[in-house]
């Protein structure tokens, strides 16, 4: 196994000490570091930390460092990669010189760019899907032994440098030849730049396996890409609360929990009976979709429209606003001085006093801006919950009456269901029913209320689902109505509150700088 330097460290935890030490030690050694000390050091502040030669058996404690793009946790005993999933602006991590086995725990780390992981013992690459961004990869001195194993890095398009010596696999002959061959783009292996002529070798020699693969890797990826394209359609389909109702997802998922339905088709016209309510089904169950994906756009496109005039009104407001304060400082650029240059102490007094009305009359004008500014949006944002409002309830009017559409359709597939089960009950009753039947479907015919409790259960299952899908699209379309204009005025609420205090601010400056002129004067 790979020696440590530092065995004779006591095993340690990552514990608040440890961690406010570390950060610390780390920081400015100045006044304000001193000061930074005294006060406390957020560690939502800190982005490099070092907590190498610690003796650390386990990682842990690190949530609170969310904007932490460096990690040092090299030479210490960790044997599990864990506890970095908050960590998710991590550019550069090393984790090299520990008892590591397994590459995992790195899923949440898609901004990394730099990971070591040397001198551990690894025998797999794996568990790096995720990593993307991957440019440098040290993985040298561990127990990489299966040449193959390093195709897996394909899949990082951005790694340019990788570290694999002292891995068993380095003593494959064939070992740099076979990395230049399935890894073309990279530049560095083991700190040594790949030259030409191996990259020209292994092309040659691995042109048919690599052509095959990269046919294979094609493949893959048309199928993500189709699988993505579906998942971001559906994704579209659910924000128009329409998603599967563009078939027949719906009838199908009636009858998929319905026990009776698969007996009451042996009966007599009862499958021709069927298509044809569910043709018929299917088609409403279309029309509510097209219909679903209209109105979507037009809610967009009104949201759209309201936040463009929103926009437009606030740079306005904030033009006008600017133009103002420019103005008054324009007017009253160097009053000041002017007033400390002035001899006679009246004549000063008084420019104070005009002064200092000049700063309440720019108080009042912007405070006045700003309530013209609340009064006009709080017309807009009624006018706009008003259209949504309007919006959303014609979407449920509308799929209310298709919903309805699709419960004429199973009343009316019900009656005739029923008449036939009816009809087929007298022929067994009769013995007058030749066709064949299985003997769970005949034991339906027992009597007539077995029959009609079966054509009745499912008729009720059916009408539940209808109706859970209705209430579900009502219950989401209200939901996000609601939301929408809950967010809207708890924003127009957060900017009037800031801008009053921007203004409050700015004249509090003002006459700050009065303060301190009274106080020099005195």
């Amino acid at each position: 196994m790979t020696s440590r330097l530092y065995d004779s460290i006591e095993p340690n935890v990552i514990d608040e000490e440890m961690l406010q030490k570390a950060v610390e030690e780390q920081g400015p050694q100045e006044e304000a570091g001193q000061l930074a000390k005294k006060e406390g050091i957020n560690f939502k502040d800190v982005k490099e930390l070092q907590l190498d030669f610690r003796g650390i058996l386990k990682i842990d404690n690190l949530s609170q460092f969310i904007n932490l793009t460096k990690l040092q946790l090299d030479n210490n005993m960790i044997e599990k990669i864990e506890g970095l999933d908050s960590l998710i602006h991590l550019v550069w991590l090393d984790l090299s010189f520990n008892n590591i086995e397994t590459i995992e725990g790195l899923d949440a780390l898609v901004k990394l760019q730099d990971l070591s992981l040397y001198s551990n013992r690894i025998s797999t690459i794996e568990n790096l899907d995720t990593l993307q961004e991957l440019q440098v990869f040290s993985i040298g001195n561990n127990n990489i032994d299966v040449l193959e194993n390093i195709i897996y890095l394909r899949k990082f398009k951005n790694l340019r440098t990788l570290n694999l010596a002292k891995n068993p696999v380095c003593d494959n002959e064939l070992y740099a030849m076979f990395i230049a061959a399935y890894l073309p783009d990279l530049v560095y292996l083991d700190f040594r730049l790949v030259d030409e002529n191996t990259r020209d070798m292994a092309s040659v020699k691995y042109q048919y396996p690599i052509e095959e693969m990269k046919h294979g890797e094609y493949v893959a990826l048309n199928k993500q890409q189709i699988e993505e394209a579906t998942e971001k359609e559906l994704a579209y389909h659910k924000s128009a609360y329409v998603e599967r109702l563009n078939g027949p997802f719906l009838f199908d998922s009636m009858y998929a929990e319905d026990p009776e339905a698969s007996k009451l088709v042996y009966l007599p016209g009862v499958p021709e009976l069927l298509e044809t309510y569910k043709t018929k089904f299917v088609e409403v169950c279309e029309a509510l979709f097209d219909y679903g994906l209209k109105q979507h756009e037009k809610r967009e496109a009104e949201v759209a429209l309201f936040y463009e005039c929103l926009n437009e009104a606030l740079l306005e407001n904030q033009m006008e606003g600017t133009k103002i304060i420019r103005d008054f400082e324009e007017k009253n650029r160097g009053t000041l001085d002017l007033i400390q240059n002035t001899s006679d102490p009246e004549i000063t007094e008084l420019k104070l006093a005009d002064y200092n009305e000049e700063i309440s009359k720019l108080y009042d004008t912007l405070m006045s801006l700003e309530m013209q500014m609340v009064d006009q949006l709080e017309e807009v944002i009624k006018d706009f919950e008003r259209s949504i409002l309007d919006l959303v309830a014609i979407f449920i009017e509308n799929e209310q009456g298709l919903m309805a559409q699709c419960r004429d359709l199973e009343n009316h597939h019900h009656e005739k269901l029923l008449e036939i089960a009816i009809n087929t009950l007298e022929k067994v009753v009769k013995s007058e029913f030749d066709e064949e039947m299985p003997d769970e479907v005949r034991m339906l015919f027992v009597d007539k209320d077995t029959i009609v409790n079966a054509v009745n259960a499912s008729h009720d299952i059916h009408l539940l689902k209808i109706d859970n899908r209705e209430d579900e699209i009502v219950t989401k379309a209200n939901g996000w109505a609601s939301v929408l204009i809950e967010r809207v005025h708890n924003d127009e609420i957060n900017r009037n509150r800031s801008r009053v205090m921007e203004i409050n601010q700015y004249i509090d400056h003002l006459r700050g700088e009065l303060d301190n002129w009274d106080i020099l004067e005195q």
